[in-house]
This record gives C-alpha cells, structure tokens and sequence, in this order.
C-alpha cells in the first residue's frame, strides 16, 4: 500500500458479496482520488448499487475491505461512519411529519451539534431554494425540490464524500438536468469526492471526471468520458455510450 500522504481517498480491496449462489460483487478493486466525480454505470443487476453500499456499510461484503483514508470502514461504528458520508437516492426518504428545515438539521442533531436557523438557510441556498422552505413539509414540494432537500440533508454534516445512488432516476428531464448541474457546482465548490450510480450513461458523460462500467459484479471498464466517446472501455462500454449516440444522431437528422 502506498504511504498514507499519496493513498487514495477512498479504496476498494477484492471487494465481494454473495447472496447464496447469486455474485452481486465478484472481487472489485479499485481507488478513487480526492476529489473526483467517478460514476458507475451498468445494467440493472450488475452490482453498481451494491458496490456504493458497501462503503457506508448499508451492504457487508463477504469478502474483502472498503478504506476510507486509509482506515477500513469495518473499524468505525456505522453511526458514526454515516455521519461523516453524505448519502443522496432516488426515492430522497424525507420525514413526511418533518419541516424541511428539521428534515435538513437531522445528521447535525444525531452528531450532537443541532444546525442552527441560519445554518438550515445556507444549505438551502447551496441547493438554490428558498431559505423560507425551511417552515415547509415534505408533500408541499415538488419532486424536484424534495430532492434538493435530499441533498442538502446530505451536505448538512459537512462531509468530504458524496454517495448518490440514481439520484435523479424518477426526476423530469428538464429538472434532472438542473439537479445534475447544480451536484457538480456543489462538487466542486465544496471540494468533494463523490460517487455517483446511474443508468443513464450520458449523464454518466456529462457529468463525471471518470465512468466505470459494470458487468455481473465486476468493473469492466474504468475510462474517462473523453476515452469512451473515443471508443474506448470495450463492448460493454461501448453498447452503453452507443445509446447517447445514437440519440444525438437521430435529433439531428430530424434537424436537418
């Protein structure tokens, strides 16, 4: 292992998870830098949800180990591991009974350091709404801003990682673009590494630094958007990248 001032922020270690006979994870390895957006692009069931998981120990792997920093996730009371990860998914799991503001305040208040009012208001600002949602309920929003919500929950504890797990899934496109682009504002401005688990693989290409493409539990590709475009990552990456291509393809025939 390198020496901690040139490890990766976060590592992967043969990393696998067996459910009976069926391999959700067949051995990763992989590092990510502080820093990067790396997003995991797949079919459904080829492990990429499961991987994320791993790393706020939401999934056990059967073998192998998750570092953060150097020190193995298994070390650190789930609780206390979850605090410092900030965690973003589709389906957002805001407290109906809860204000937003609560809603927002809820890792801060678990760590024992509640967010105080003016607090509450930046993080919504960082999302772009109004700090006066903060008296709102969850069922007064749209889905949009309920999953704005969700990320500012997850930047409350000011953490140095983002987890997503399709975050935008269940979104329309017009504001599945603005989520996007406001999650790489945030990702840069705030100096996070993040991960991100998608579907859709042009998201995958506009946003990330670098894509890994899943296939039956293993990562088969591990390229930069660039590359793939290049054709880059081999067939499965590219069957994946063939559809945005395609896509543009046939917009601009009906343009032309």
């Amino acid at each position: 292992m390198t020496d901690a001032g040139s490890a990766p922020f976060l590592r992967f270690e043969q990393v696998s998870k067996h459910y009976g006979a069926i391999v959700a994870l067949g051995g990763v390895s992989l590092s990510v830098e502080p820093g990067e957006f790396v997003a995991l692009v797949g079919a459904s069931g080829s492990g990429k949800s499961t991987l994320l998981k791993t790393v706020n120990r939401l999934v056990v792997p059967s073998s192998g180990r998750v570092l953060i920093e150097g020190a193995d996730v298994a070390s650190v009371p789930a609780p206390r591991l979850r605090q410092g990860i900030g965690y973003v998914f589709q389906g957002v799991g805001l407290f109906g009974h809860m204000s937003v503001g609560a809603n927002i305040g809820i890792v801060p208040r678990l760590a024992g350091t509640p967010a105080t009012r003016e607090r509450i208001a930046q993080l919504l600002e960082l999302v772009e709404l109004d700090p006066a949602m903060a008296t709102r309920f969850p069922e007064e929003l749209s889905g949009g801003q309920r999953q704005r919500v969700g990320v500012a929950r997850a930047l409350a504890g000011e953490p140095r990682l983002l987890l997503m797990d399709e975050p935008f899934g269940a979104l329309d496109p017009i504001t599945r673009d603005a989520l996007g682009k406001s999650v790489l504002r945030l990702h840069r401005t705030l100096g996070l590494t993040t991960v991100m688990v998608t579907h859709d693989m042009a998201e995958a290409l506009l946003l990330a630094d670098r894509v890994l493409v899943m296939d039956a539990g293993r990562i088969v590709a591990d390229a930069t958007p660039h590359a793939l475009l290049s054709g880059a990552g081999g067939a499965e990456a590219q069957a994946l990248v063939a559809v945005p291509r395609e896509q543009a393809r046939a917009l601009a025939e009906r343009i032309g």
